[in-house]
């Protein structure tokens, strides 16, 4: 009886093992992802440790950090170049301060017999009509009106107009501007003055009948009139228009000073 038990029993093993062949064959597709999966459990460990094996032996193992390495780096080089921008600026102030107090200094130097102030323009009226420019002193600086303005060059105008800390400089290539003059080779007097056609020439008017206009010749000021001292380069002699009437002829003064390139002036207070 037992035995009939037993065989009967095996009989049921049989049958359900032939049951879950007969499953998995006939789910292969399945069973195929499902030894995959438990084949890539099994793999990928041993993979990864081959691969970080193998990067540890090559180096590359440094290539993550090497990146934030590099963008540490990047931000510490930004800000270095942003530090050397702002003493490249400052540098650059220092240099023009530098050119402005030696322009000063050759002034004063080109200058010494005269008391002066310096200063610089901080506007320009360069229009056809007006000729003006404003400078950084002021009545504060002792600046009053009347007073020569010059340049390296020469002649640059006068004061018409001060407040406290400014000061507006009528030039001398003004339309309203009018400057006693003389040539230097022969000591004849000419009156000069501001164009309407032109901001680096004057017309040099009310020649003397027997004065020879050479071409070339240097103009100064006469120190007549009141307002200019004597002795002040003002230009030099381009050319001279003639006509039937001698008394109507007049000469085309080139200014010495670049009105147009002006930065830095002195003002003469005695």
């Amino acid at each position: 009886m037992f035995k009939k038990d037993k065989v009967g029993i095996l009989g049921i093993i049989i049958t359900i093992i032939v049951l879950i062949f007969i499953v998995i064959f006939s789910n292969g597709e399945s069973n195929t992802s499902f030894f995959e999966n438990v084949a890539n459990k099994l793999v990928m460990p041993i993979q990864n440790g081959l691969t970080y094996l193998k990067n540890k032996f090559n180096g590359n193992d440094s290539f993550f950090v090497d990146i934030q390495n590099l963008k540490e780096e990047n931000q510490e080089l930004k800000k270095q170049n942003s530090e050397l921008e702002q003493s490249l600026r400052e540098l650059e102030n220092i240099k023009t301060e530098n050119e402005t107090l030696k322009e000063y200094l050759e002034l004063n130097q080109k200058y010494a017999e005269y008391k002066t102030i310096p200063a610089y323009i901080i506007n320009k009226d360069i229009s056809n009509y007006s000729k003006t420019i404003v400078i950084n002193v002021g009545a504060k600086d002792g600046i009053k009106q009347n007073m020569t303005v010059i340049a390296d060059k020469g002649l640059v105008g006068h004061i018409v107009s001060v407040t406290d800390s400014t000061a507006k400089v009528q030039t001398i290539i003004d339309t309203a501007s009018s400057v006693s003059c003389m040539m230097s080779t022969n000591k004849d007097s000419i009156v000069c003055k501001g164009t309407l056609e032109n901001e680096t020439e004057l017309r040099g008017m009310y020649i003397p009948t027997d004065a020879d206009v050479i071409q070339g010749d240097s103009i100064e000021t006469s120190g007549l009139g009141g307002i200019y001292p004597k002795g002040i380069h003002v230009g030099s002699v381009k050319s001279v228009s003639s006509s039937k009437n001698i008394t109507d002829r007049y000469a085309i003064i080139e200014t010495a000073v670049d009105f147009r390139k002006l930065d830095t002036v002195l003002v003469i207070n005695n």
